[in-house]
C-alpha cells in the first residue's frame, strides 16, 4: 500500500485481518506526512464512534496502532516511483528499497493548495502558512491579527482554531459566501473574533524593512480592481483546497483532468490488481469516515482479486515473511531516555525543555538537535520518532532536544521559530542549520555529519559505520 491517512490505515487492517502480509509506506514528506490531511486537524467530530470528538492526530494514531496490532508493517519514508508496466508490480522507497506485490492500494491523498502570490517564497514560514494547526501557536502569531484565506470547511476550521491564539482573525471568502456547511459558516459569522470579508481576493502580502509580514493587499473579487486598502495582518493562512497526489505514478493510472484517480467497479483503477481509496480519488466527498470506507473496498477488491488469481499467501507464510529476520532488517535502537524532570543529566541523548536547552548550548560539546513542536501539530508528532530514531544513530556524540513552544515561547521566539515542526541545529553556540518543515531522514543526517566531521570526522564516521551495521 502506498499512503496512510483513513484510507490507506482501514486497508492495511482489512488486508492485516486477511493475512495478505501488506506493507505500508506511510509517507514522510512528499505529498504531506504520515497520516494525511487529519494530522493537520484539531477536533474531528463527525466520525463514529467518538460522541466527545477526537483530534485528526489521536484518530490516526489509533488506526495506525490497530493496523500495526493486526500485522500490517509500516514504514515511514516516502515512495520514489511505482513500476506497474510488469508483473509482480515494484515499488521503490526513498532509503533504496524495492518491494514487489501482486496488488498494489493507492492512498497517497491530496496537499493543500497555494495561492501563488509575488511574495509568498519571501514570507513562507515567516507569515504565510497551509497549516494553522501546525504554526498557529507560534510566538510569530500570538496576540496579533491573522487572515485566512478560503471559504470551505478547511478555512473555516482554521479560522476559528486561530482565535486561541491571534488578537482577531480575518477569513477572506473570493465568492459572496461561504460553501462551508450551514453549521460551521454560522459558528464563524457569530464569533465576535472573526470577521468575513466576503468577494476578496489577495494581491500580495507586503511586509517591513525588517523582512517581516505587516499586512496582505486586497482586491476585489466583483471587480478585479484592487480595493486600495492594506489589511493589517501578522499571517497568512491558506484554506484553499487541494492537489491529488498521484505525481508519484508517472501517469501509469487514468486520471481525470484535475490529476484525481478515475475509479470503476468501486475501487479498480485502469491497471488490474492496482486499486485507491481516499482524497486521491475523491472529487466530490472528502471525509474521513469516506476515506475509510473506501480503503475497506479496496483492500476486500484486493484479496478478492488475489484469491481469483491463486496468489494469496500460504497459511503460516505471513508471519514468517513479515518477522524480522525474513527481512533482515533490526529496529533502529531506542534513543536514551529524557532525565527526570528537574535534572538535566548531560550524559543522556534525549532531553525535553528550555533549561535543558540552555543548559546543554552553554556547557556540552556535542552538536544539539532541536526540535520546536507543539501539542496540536501533527506533523511534529509524526516527526518526533523519526528524529529519535535519526539520534540514536549517534550515541553519545549528539544531544536531542524537544520543546514545546506552548510550554516554552520564550525560547522559541528567541530562536525565531515562525512555525512547527522546526528543527535547528547548534554547534558550540552556533547555530548551524534552520529546518522548518518535515525534512527527508537523509537531511537530517547530512546536518549531523557535517558538524561531526568539523570535529575530526571520527564520529561521522563511526555514526555511518553503525547504519551500515544496522542495515546488514
Amino acid at each position: 500500500m502506498v499512503g496512510s491517512g483513513p484510507a490507506g490505515y482501514t486497508a492495511a487492517i482489512y488486508a492485516a485481518r486477511a493475512s495478505l502480509a501488506p506493507l505500508v509506506v506511510e509517507g514522510f514528506r512528499a505529498g504531506g506526512v504520515r497520516g494525511g490531511q487529519l494530522m493537520t486537524t484539531t477536533e474531528v467530530e463527525n466520525f463514529p464512534g467518538f460522541p466527545d470528538g477526537i483530534t485528526g492526530p489521536d484518530l490516526m494514531d489509533r488506526m495506525r496502532a490497530q493496523a500495526e496490532r493486526w500485522g500490517a508493517e509500516l514504514v515511514t519514508d516516502d515512495v520514489e516511483s511505482v513500476d506497474l508496466t510488469s508483473r509482480p508490480f515494484s515499488v521503490t522507497v526513498a532509503d533504496g528499497t524495492t518491494v514487489h506485490a501482486h496488488s498494489i492500494i493507492i492512498a497517497t491523498g491530496a496537499t493543500a493548495k497555494r495561492l501563488g502570490i509575488p511574495s509568498e517564497k519571501k514570507f513562507w514560514s515567516a507569515g504565510i502558512s497551509a497549516c494553522a494547526i501546525c504554526d498557529g501557536a507560534s510566538p510569530l502569531f500570538a496576540r496579533q491579527p491573522v487572515a485566512v484565506v478560503g471559504g470551505g470547511d478547511t478555512a473555516v476550521e482554521e479560522a476559528l482554531y486561530l482565535t486561541k491564539y491571534a488578537s482577531h482573525v480575518h477569513l477572506l471568502v473570493r465568492a459572496p459566501k461561504l460553501r462551508a456547511s450551514a453549521a460551521m459558516a454560522a459558528r464563524a459569522e457569530a464569533d465576535p473574533r472573526v470577521t468575513v470579508h466576503y468577494s476578496t481576493s489577495i494581491a500580495d502580502a507586503v511586509g517591513d524593512a525588517r523582512g517581516v509580514m505587516t499586512g496582505l493587499a486586497l482586491i476585489n473579487a466583483d471587480t478585479g480592481k484592487p480595493t486600495g486598502d492594506t489589511l493589517s495582518v501578522r499571517g497568512l493562512f491558506y484554506g484553499i483546497g487541494h492537489t491529488p497526489n498521484t505525481g508519484v505514478l508517472g501517469g501509469q493510472v487514468a486520471t481525470d483532468a484535475a490529476g484525481y484517480i478515475e475509479l470503476a467497479h468501486g475501487p479498480s483503477t485502469s491497471v488490474d490488481g492496482v486499486f485507491a481509496a481516499g482524497d486521491v480519488a475523491d472529487t466530490e466527498w472528502r471525509q474521513a469516515v469516506t476515506a475509510a470506507g473506501s480503503g475497506c473496498q479496496a483492500a476486500l477488491a484486493a484479496e478478492r482479486w488475489l484469491a481469483a488469481r491463486g496468489l494469496l499467501p500460504e497459511p503460516g507464510a505471513v508471519a514468517a515473511a513479515t518477522a524480522p529476520e525474513a527481512r533482515n532488517e533490526e529496529a533502529a535502537p531506542p534513543a536514551a531516555p529524557a532525565a527526570p524532570t528537574g535534572e538535566i543529566d548531560a550524559s543522556q541523548d534525549l532531553h525535553q525543555g528550555q533549561a535543558a536547552l540552555r543548559k546543554l548550548y552553554h556547557e556540552s560539546p556535542r552538536p544539539l538537535l532541536v526540535l520546536y513542536s507543539s501539542p496540536s501539530c501533527g506533523p511534529c508528532r509524526m516527526l518526533k520518532p523519526v528524529l529519535r530514531a535519526v539520534a540514536a544513530e549517534y550515541v553519545g556524540r549528539v544531544h536531542l532536544v524537544e520543546v514545546d513552544i506552548e510550554a516554552d515561547p520564550e525560547i522559541a521566539q528567541a530562536a525565531g521559530v515562525g512555525g512547527t515542526p522546526t528543527i535547528q541545529l547548534f554547534y558550540r553556540k552556533g547555530l548551524v542549520a534552520d529546518m522548518p518543515g518535515v525534512k527527508n531522514k537523509r537531511d537530517y543526517r547530512a546536518a549531523l555529519d557535517g558538524v561531526l566531521e568539523k570535529e575530526g570526522g571520527d564520529g561521522a564516521a563511526a555514526a555511518a559505520a553503525d547504519r551500515q551495521v544496522a542495515a546488514k
